[in-house]
């Protein structure tokens, strides 16, 4: 991933960030993210275990959507100005849906010596349901 060049000054309170969207989970993406979390619940890849557990079908695990939703911070500040990154899960995403990704600046301030923007963050499902609510704290640097 390039270096992120954006300026504190750049950004204004209420400017939205870019949109990150995965169409179409599948368990082929549930199955590689438990190998690269390690996370191996067999809910999340198992059709038997996820039926004998009260569920339709499998579904992905809470994480890999918040690391899909993670995208919108890192692409719009870059990885290591992420000084916090909060999720709620909200519901299941299932093979076959949409991710789609939002956030939006909410505040800018000054902490700990750095310049800060603080942010919302949201993943919805392609039917408008809410996967994830979150928020974000980035440190920007000045314009030189």
């Amino acid at each position: 991933m390039p270096a992120i060049k954006r300026y504190w000054e750049q950004v204004e309170e209420g400017e939205a960030l870019p949109e990150v969207r995965v169409e179409g989970l599948t368990r082929t993406d549930f199955v590689r993210y438990a190998g690269a979390s390690g996370d191996f619940n067999p809910i999340h890849h198992d059709q038997t275990f996820a039926e004998a557990s009260g569920n339709p079908t499998v579904f992905a695990m809470g994480m890999l959507n918040a690391g899909i939703l993670s995208r919108v911070v890192t692409k719009f500040v870059g990885r290591p100005n992420v000084r916090r990154f909060n999720v709620r899960f909200a519901t299941r995403a299932w093979p076959g849906d949409h991710v789609i990704c939002s956030g939006r600046v909410t505040r800018k301030f000054e902490e700990a010596g750095e310049k800060r923007i603080e942010g919302e963050l949201l993943a919805v499902n392609q039917k408008g349901e809410t996967l994830i609510s979150g928020s974000f704290v980035a440190a920007l640097p000045p314009r030189p």
